[in-house]
Protein backbone atom coordinates (compact mmCIF):
# COMPACT_ATOMS: atom_id res chain seq x y z
CA UNK A 1 0.00 0.00 0.00
CA UNK A 2 1.35 3.38 -1.14
CA UNK A 3 -0.61 6.35 0.43
CA UNK A 4 0.01 9.88 1.50
CA UNK A 5 -0.48 9.04 5.22
CA UNK A 6 1.24 9.03 8.46
CA UNK A 7 -0.47 6.19 10.41
CA UNK A 8 -3.38 4.56 9.06
CA UNK A 9 -5.43 5.21 12.49
CA UNK A 10 -4.44 8.36 12.45
CA UNK A 11 -6.07 9.63 8.41
CA UNK A 12 -8.94 11.39 9.29
CA UNK A 13 -7.95 12.96 12.59
CA UNK A 14 -4.70 14.36 10.23
CA UNK A 15 -7.47 14.70 7.24
CA UNK A 16 -9.80 17.34 9.27
CA UNK A 17 -6.41 19.62 10.25
CA UNK A 18 -5.74 19.93 6.74
CA UNK A 19 -8.92 20.90 5.77
CA UNK A 20 -8.57 23.81 8.86
CA UNK A 21 -5.37 24.43 7.40
CA UNK A 22 -6.26 25.23 4.16
CA UNK A 23 -9.99 26.46 4.71
CA UNK A 24 -10.14 28.89 7.03
CA UNK A 25 -13.36 30.31 6.23
CA UNK A 26 -14.72 26.65 7.98
CA UNK A 27 -14.64 25.74 11.23
CA UNK A 28 -13.36 22.68 12.32
CA UNK A 29 -14.38 21.03 15.61
CA UNK A 30 -11.64 18.02 16.05
CA UNK A 31 -12.95 16.54 19.14
CA UNK A 32 -16.62 15.56 17.15
CA UNK A 33 -15.15 15.70 13.89
CA UNK A 34 -17.70 17.91 12.38
CA UNK A 35 -17.01 20.68 9.45
CA UNK A 36 -18.96 23.98 10.12
CA UNK A 37 -19.70 26.96 8.28
CA UNK A 38 -17.21 29.57 9.64
CA UNK A 39 -19.69 32.17 9.84
CA UNK A 40 -23.52 30.95 10.59
CA UNK A 41 -26.23 31.79 8.64
CA UNK A 42 -29.15 34.23 9.35
CA UNK A 43 -31.30 33.11 12.49
CA UNK A 44 -34.63 32.06 11.80
CA UNK A 45 -33.01 29.83 8.47
CA UNK A 46 -33.30 26.56 8.08
CA UNK A 47 -30.30 24.60 8.77
CA UNK A 48 -28.85 21.58 6.67
CA UNK A 49 -26.39 18.40 8.04
CA UNK A 50 -24.93 15.76 6.37
CA UNK A 51 -22.36 13.12 6.86
CA UNK A 52 -21.23 10.05 6.62
CA UNK A 53 -17.79 8.02 6.03
CA UNK A 54 -14.78 9.16 5.28
CA UNK A 55 -12.92 8.66 2.17
CA UNK A 56 -15.35 10.17 -0.46
CA UNK A 57 -14.12 13.57 -0.22
CA UNK A 58 -15.33 16.30 -1.06
CA UNK A 59 -18.63 14.84 -0.03
CA UNK A 60 -20.02 16.04 2.86
CA UNK A 61 -17.29 17.99 4.27
CA UNK A 62 -16.27 19.76 0.94
CA UNK A 63 -19.51 21.01 0.37
CA UNK A 64 -20.45 23.07 3.51
CA UNK A 65 -20.86 26.69 3.25
CA UNK A 66 -23.08 29.65 2.25
CA UNK A 67 -25.56 27.93 -0.63
CA UNK A 68 -24.60 24.23 1.13
CA UNK A 69 -24.43 22.54 4.19
CA UNK A 70 -24.22 24.16 7.64
CA UNK A 71 -22.50 21.37 9.22
CA UNK A 72 -21.09 18.05 7.90
CA UNK A 73 -20.34 15.10 10.37
CA UNK A 74 -17.06 12.82 9.48
CA UNK A 75 -17.07 8.97 10.51
CA UNK A 76 -13.80 6.61 9.74
CA UNK A 77 -13.18 5.22 6.14
CA UNK A 78 -16.37 4.13 4.91
CA UNK A 79 -18.06 4.02 8.43
CA UNK A 80 -21.29 6.03 9.89
CA UNK A 81 -20.51 8.74 12.10
CA UNK A 82 -22.03 8.28 15.68
CA UNK A 83 -25.48 9.64 16.81
CA UNK A 84 -23.83 11.68 19.28
CA UNK A 85 -21.84 13.87 16.63
CA UNK A 86 -24.91 14.23 14.41
CA UNK A 87 -26.60 15.65 17.44
CA UNK A 88 -24.00 17.85 18.33
CA UNK A 89 -24.25 19.45 14.60
CA UNK A 90 -27.62 19.38 14.41
CA UNK A 91 -27.65 21.13 18.21
CA UNK A 92 -25.21 23.57 17.26
CA UNK A 93 -26.57 24.73 13.94
CA UNK A 94 -30.09 25.31 14.74
CA UNK A 95 -31.04 28.92 13.89
CA UNK A 96 -34.84 28.40 15.49
CA UNK A 97 -36.10 27.17 11.96
CA UNK A 98 -35.41 23.61 11.99
CA UNK A 99 -33.03 21.45 10.90
CA UNK A 100 -32.37 19.24 7.62
CA UNK A 101 -30.95 16.14 7.86
CA UNK A 102 -29.63 14.17 4.65
CA UNK A 103 -29.22 11.49 4.75
CA UNK A 104 -27.42 8.64 1.72
CA UNK A 105 -29.31 5.30 2.18
CA UNK A 106 -26.94 3.04 4.19
CA UNK A 107 -28.37 0.95 7.40
CA UNK A 108 -25.67 2.93 9.35
CA UNK A 109 -26.27 6.15 8.20
CA UNK A 110 -30.15 5.91 8.44
CA UNK A 111 -30.19 4.46 12.04
CA UNK A 112 -27.84 6.74 13.51
CA UNK A 113 -29.46 9.90 12.07
CA UNK A 114 -32.79 8.99 12.95
CA UNK A 115 -31.24 8.20 16.50
CA UNK A 116 -29.50 11.74 16.39
CA UNK A 117 -33.22 13.27 15.08
CA UNK A 118 -34.47 11.65 17.93
CA UNK A 119 -32.23 13.23 20.89
CA UNK A 120 -31.98 16.55 19.58
CA UNK A 121 -35.78 16.74 19.35
CA UNK A 122 -35.93 15.77 22.74
CA UNK A 123 -33.04 17.24 24.45
CA UNK A 124 -32.63 20.55 22.86
CA UNK A 125 -36.31 20.82 21.10
CA UNK A 126 -34.77 21.47 17.60
CA UNK A 127 -37.53 20.05 15.01
CA UNK A 128 -35.28 18.04 12.43
CA UNK A 129 -36.80 17.06 9.44
CA UNK A 130 -34.79 13.88 7.36
CA UNK A 131 -34.94 13.42 3.24
CA UNK A 132 -32.74 10.08 2.76
CA UNK A 133 -30.92 9.94 -0.88
CA UNK A 134 -31.81 6.62 -2.91
CA UNK A 135 -31.06 6.43 -6.49
CA UNK A 136 -28.55 4.38 -7.50
CA UNK A 137 -30.85 1.73 -10.28
CA UNK A 138 -27.58 -0.32 -10.27
CA UNK A 139 -28.86 -3.01 -7.76
CA UNK A 140 -32.25 -2.82 -4.81
CA UNK A 141 -30.77 -4.61 -2.11
CA UNK A 142 -26.56 -4.16 -1.39
CA UNK A 143 -24.40 -5.17 1.46
CA UNK A 144 -25.12 -2.46 3.61
CA UNK A 145 -28.85 -1.27 2.48
CA UNK A 146 -31.95 -2.26 2.45
CA UNK A 147 -33.00 -0.37 -0.91
CA UNK A 148 -31.52 1.99 -3.22
CA UNK A 149 -28.41 3.18 -2.32
CA UNK A 150 -27.61 6.73 -1.59
CA UNK A 151 -25.07 8.37 -4.24
CA UNK A 152 -24.69 10.81 -6.32
CA UNK A 153 -27.83 12.79 -6.77
CA UNK A 154 -26.52 13.20 -2.82
CA UNK A 155 -24.30 16.15 -4.08
CA UNK A 156 -26.80 17.84 -6.37
CA UNK A 157 -29.28 17.86 -3.34
CA UNK A 158 -27.27 19.45 -1.06
CA UNK A 159 -26.64 22.48 -3.85
CA UNK A 160 -30.13 22.59 -4.64
CA UNK A 161 -32.03 22.40 -1.17
CA UNK A 162 -28.89 24.38 0.43
CA UNK A 163 -30.12 27.62 -1.84
CA UNK A 164 -33.89 26.87 -1.51
CA UNK A 165 -32.84 27.33 2.86
CA UNK A 166 -30.76 30.09 1.95
CA UNK A 167 -33.19 31.71 0.60
CA UNK A 168 -35.60 31.68 3.68
CA UNK A 169 -37.68 28.52 3.16
CA UNK A 170 -39.29 26.99 5.93
CA UNK A 171 -38.58 23.24 6.98
CA UNK A 172 -41.64 21.77 5.20
CA UNK A 173 -40.83 23.16 2.37
CA UNK A 174 -37.32 22.26 2.02
CA UNK A 175 -37.97 18.43 3.17
CA UNK A 176 -40.26 18.79 0.11
CA UNK A 177 -38.35 20.33 -2.49
CA UNK A 178 -35.64 17.22 -0.69
CA UNK A 179 -38.09 14.51 -1.61
CA UNK A 180 -39.00 16.04 -4.93
CA UNK A 181 -35.27 16.09 -5.94
CA UNK A 182 -34.36 12.79 -4.99
CA UNK A 183 -37.24 11.00 -6.89
CA UNK A 184 -36.27 13.00 -9.81
CA UNK A 185 -32.77 11.71 -10.12
CA UNK A 186 -30.78 8.37 -10.94
CA UNK A 187 -27.50 7.52 -10.87
CA UNK A 188 -25.34 4.28 -11.88
CA UNK A 189 -21.21 3.61 -11.16
CA UNK A 190 -18.58 1.89 -12.91
CA UNK A 191 -14.99 0.77 -11.18
CA UNK A 192 -11.95 -0.07 -12.96
CA UNK A 193 -9.84 -1.16 -10.00
CA UNK A 194 -10.88 -1.67 -6.38
CA UNK A 195 -10.21 0.95 -3.77
CA UNK A 196 -7.25 0.64 -0.62
CA UNK A 197 -8.41 1.28 3.01
CA UNK A 198 -5.61 2.14 4.85
CA UNK A 199 -6.93 0.26 7.90
CA UNK A 200 -6.95 -2.71 5.69
CA UNK A 201 -3.74 -1.92 3.98
CA UNK A 202 -4.81 -4.09 0.68
CA UNK A 203 -7.89 -3.92 -1.74
CA UNK A 204 -10.99 -3.78 -1.37
CA UNK A 205 -11.96 -7.22 -3.81
CA UNK A 206 -9.58 -8.56 -6.73
CA UNK A 207 -10.68 -7.00 -10.41
CA UNK A 208 -8.28 -8.80 -13.12
CA UNK A 209 -6.84 -5.96 -15.51
CA UNK A 210 -9.09 -7.20 -18.19
CA UNK A 211 -12.72 -6.85 -16.52
CA UNK A 212 -14.68 -4.12 -14.63
CA UNK A 213 -17.23 -3.77 -12.20
CA UNK A 214 -20.89 -2.15 -13.70
CA UNK A 215 -23.06 -1.25 -10.89
CA UNK A 216 -20.62 -1.15 -8.54
CA UNK A 217 -21.26 0.91 -4.71
CA UNK A 218 -19.29 3.75 -3.44
CA UNK A 219 -17.78 1.40 -0.79
CA UNK A 220 -17.17 -1.17 -2.98
CA UNK A 221 -19.82 -2.94 -2.65
CA UNK A 222 -20.28 -5.57 -5.42
CA UNK A 223 -22.33 -4.33 -8.76
CA UNK A 224 -24.90 -5.75 -11.26
CA UNK A 225 -22.43 -7.83 -13.34
CA UNK A 226 -18.26 -8.11 -14.01
CA UNK A 227 -17.77 -7.74 -17.52
CA UNK A 228 -14.61 -7.38 -20.27
CA UNK A 229 -13.12 -4.00 -19.72
CA UNK A 230 -14.50 -2.40 -23.39
CA UNK A 231 -14.12 1.28 -24.55
CA UNK A 232 -15.58 4.17 -23.33
CA UNK A 233 -18.15 4.22 -25.66
CA UNK A 234 -19.51 0.94 -24.38
CA UNK A 235 -18.82 1.45 -21.14
CA UNK A 236 -21.18 4.77 -21.28
CA UNK A 237 -24.12 2.69 -22.93
CA UNK A 238 -23.54 0.58 -19.68
CA UNK A 239 -24.08 3.50 -17.52
CA UNK A 240 -26.92 5.54 -19.15
CA UNK A 241 -29.14 2.63 -20.50
CA UNK A 242 -30.07 1.72 -17.02
CA UNK A 243 -30.56 5.19 -15.68
CA UNK A 244 -33.10 6.45 -18.85
CA UNK A 245 -34.63 3.15 -18.21
CA UNK A 246 -35.49 3.65 -14.82
CA UNK A 247 -36.95 7.53 -15.28
CA UNK A 248 -38.12 9.05 -17.70
CA UNK A 249 -35.94 12.47 -18.41
CA UNK A 250 -37.27 13.71 -21.99
CA UNK A 251 -39.52 16.76 -21.96
CA UNK A 252 -37.98 18.66 -18.98
CA UNK A 253 -33.87 20.30 -18.63
CA UNK A 254 -31.68 17.84 -16.96
CA UNK A 255 -28.67 18.19 -15.02
CA UNK A 256 -25.67 15.91 -15.42
CA UNK A 257 -23.26 15.04 -13.16
CA UNK A 258 -20.03 12.80 -14.72
CA UNK A 259 -18.12 11.83 -11.29
CA UNK A 260 -14.93 10.43 -10.79
CA UNK A 261 -14.89 7.95 -8.03
CA UNK A 262 -11.06 8.82 -7.03
CA UNK A 263 -8.31 7.19 -9.12
CA UNK A 264 -9.43 8.37 -12.52
CA UNK A 265 -7.98 11.60 -14.58
CA UNK A 266 -9.83 14.37 -15.51
CA UNK A 267 -8.60 13.50 -19.30
CA UNK A 268 -10.89 10.10 -19.12
CA UNK A 269 -13.38 11.98 -17.07
CA UNK A 270 -14.13 14.85 -20.19
CA UNK A 271 -13.80 11.67 -22.73
CA UNK A 272 -16.43 9.55 -20.71
CA UNK A 273 -18.76 12.78 -20.18
CA UNK A 274 -18.53 13.35 -24.34
CA UNK A 275 -20.25 10.01 -24.26
CA UNK A 276 -22.86 10.27 -21.94
CA UNK A 277 -23.53 13.45 -23.70
CA UNK A 278 -24.06 11.65 -27.16
CA UNK A 279 -26.01 9.16 -25.64
CA UNK A 280 -28.45 11.68 -23.61
CA UNK A 281 -28.49 13.85 -26.74
CA UNK A 282 -29.69 10.69 -28.81
CA UNK A 283 -32.22 9.80 -26.59
CA UNK A 284 -33.98 13.37 -26.33
CA UNK A 285 -32.80 13.90 -23.14
CA UNK A 286 -32.00 18.13 -22.55
CA UNK A 287 -28.83 18.80 -20.75
CA UNK A 288 -29.42 22.05 -19.53
CA UNK A 289 -26.44 21.86 -16.62
CA UNK A 290 -23.46 19.39 -15.91
CA UNK A 291 -20.46 19.07 -13.87
CA UNK A 292 -17.41 16.83 -14.56
CA UNK A 293 -15.31 15.75 -11.49
CA UNK A 294 -14.74 14.57 -8.38
CA UNK A 295 -17.40 15.18 -6.56
CA UNK A 296 -18.41 11.91 -4.22
CA UNK A 297 -15.35 9.31 -4.24
CA UNK A 298 -14.36 6.46 -3.54
CA UNK A 299 -11.00 6.70 -1.97
CA UNK A 300 -8.48 5.58 -5.06
CA UNK A 301 -11.23 3.59 -7.00
CA UNK A 302 -10.19 4.11 -10.83
CA UNK A 303 -13.83 4.32 -12.72
CA UNK A 304 -17.12 6.95 -12.55
CA UNK A 305 -20.61 6.99 -11.98
CA UNK A 306 -22.97 9.12 -14.32
CA UNK A 307 -26.11 11.24 -12.40
CA UNK A 308 -28.68 12.37 -14.09
CA UNK A 309 -31.62 15.06 -12.41
CA UNK A 310 -34.76 15.71 -14.28
CA UNK A 311 -35.35 19.62 -13.50
CA UNK A 312 -37.31 22.51 -14.21
CA UNK A 313 -37.29 26.00 -13.90
CA UNK A 314 -37.40 26.01 -9.72
CA UNK A 315 -34.47 23.48 -9.77
CA UNK A 316 -32.35 25.50 -12.44
CA UNK A 317 -32.92 28.87 -10.77
CA UNK A 318 -31.89 27.14 -7.21
CA UNK A 319 -28.56 25.06 -8.84
CA UNK A 320 -27.86 28.71 -10.29
CA UNK A 321 -28.11 30.52 -7.21
CA UNK A 322 -24.15 31.25 -5.28
CA UNK A 323 -22.52 29.31 -3.89
CA UNK A 324 -19.02 29.59 -2.16
CA UNK A 325 -17.80 25.68 -0.55
CA UNK A 326 -14.46 24.01 -1.11
CA UNK A 327 -15.95 21.30 -3.61
CA UNK A 328 -18.69 24.01 -5.61
CA UNK A 329 -18.12 27.61 -6.18
CA UNK A 330 -19.93 30.16 -8.05
CA UNK A 331 -21.70 33.21 -8.14
CA UNK A 332 -19.82 34.80 -5.66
Amino acid sequence: MKKLINAPEDVLRDSLIGVEAAHPELRVDHVNRIVYRGTPKADGKVALVSGGGSGHEPLHGGFVGLGMLDAACAGEVFTSPTPDQMQEATKVVDRGAGVLHIVKNYTGDVMNFEMAGELASAESGVEVATVVTNDDVAVQDSTWTAGRRGVGVTVLLEKIVGAAAEEGRDLASVLALANRVNESGRSMGMALTSCTVPAAGKPTFELPDDQMEIGIGIHGEPGRHRVPLAPAASIAEQLVEPILADLDFTGAPAIVMLNGMGGSPLIELYLMYGEVARLLEKAGVTVARRLVGNYITSLDMAGCSVTVLRADDEILGLWDAPVSTPGLRWGI
